[in-house]
């Protein structure tokens, strides 16, 4: 659906096969309730807003659970992403407590 033949200097027979072009048909992905929606959905850091790209491997994601009074896990999560960027200047801990202090996971006691 998202290919085309090559111009008219193919040889007869040949079946040779271009992309028509990357971003061709992603317009017909929907859903059941006919909404079109992405293949891919880039992810942003948590504490910049700065979108992480795919091939970016320096990037984490991180799932922290909430627990009840027992300290057992009830399911609920919340998710943060890092980007490479900040773990390379060695803020991730710092802009972690301060994510976990806005959510009211962490707090600071003098």
């Amino acid at each position: 659906f998202w290919l085309k033949p090559l111009g008219r200097r193919q040889r007869p027979g040949a079946h040779q096969w271009l992309p028509a072009s990357p971003l061709e048909g992603l317009d017909r992905m929907q859903n059941d309730e006919g909404r079109i929606v992405d293949l891919y959905l880039p992810r942003k850091c948590s504490a910049t807003n700065r979108l992480i790209p795919a091939k970016e491997h320096s990037a984490v994601q991180l799932n922290v659970g909430q627990v009840d009074e027992n300290g057992r896990f009830t399911g609920e999560f919340y998710t943060f992403a890092l980007a490479g960027f900040i773990r390379s200047r060695g803020e991730s801990d710092a802009c972690l407590n301060r994510l976990l202090h806005e959510k009211g996971l962490l707090t600071f006691s003098k």
